[in-house]
Order: structure tokens, then C-alpha cells, then sequence
């Protein structure tokens, strides 16, 4: 069974740098796992040594829309026993 915890909320490029230093802080600090905020919820997860990152970049220019710009960062990994 699969558990999903998804937040979505615009920040400013300050609040995610920020956000996103305390996930890192939290990845490097988390011996026995790791406690990700997601919206008003921390969700814990375990701990593994190695991580598979996946990068995507897309660049959308639409003269209608108006250009946007995505980065989506995948990570996973299997909990140690």
C-alpha cells in the first residue's frame, strides 16, 4: 500500500532556499531517517545510506502563456532493515 503526502504553496525564492537547506540539514543530521515537512505535516521516513536523485528540466515557451520554467527532483531510496 502506497501512503501520499503532497503539499503545493508558492514561496518566495528566499522561503524555498530556506526550505530547502533545512531538508538538507535534515538528510545529513537523520542517522536513523529522515523527518520531511510537508505543509503542516512531518512525515518520517528511514534511513539509507544511498539515494537515487533524478534531475528534469523543462523549458516551455508558449507566446500565449507566456514562458515557464520547471525543475522537478526526484529522490528515492530503500529503507534499511
Amino acid at each position: 500500500m502506497a501512503e501520499r503526502t503532497t503539499n503545493d504553496e508558492v514561496l518566495s525564492r528566499s522561503e524555498l532556499a530556506d526550505y530547502l537547506s533545512e531538508l538538507s540539514r535534515r538528510f545529513e543530521e537523520g542517522e536513523s531517517g529522515v523527518d520531511v515537512p510537508v505543509g503542516n505535516k512531518t512525515v518520517s521516513l528511514g534511513h539509507s545510506e544511498d539515494v537515487s536523485v533524478s534531475v528534469d528540466v523543462v523549458e516551455r515557451s508558449s507566446r500565449l502563456r507566456g514562458d515557464r520554467e520547471t525543475v522537478t527532483v526526484t529522490m528515492s531510496w530503500k529503507p534499511d532493515s
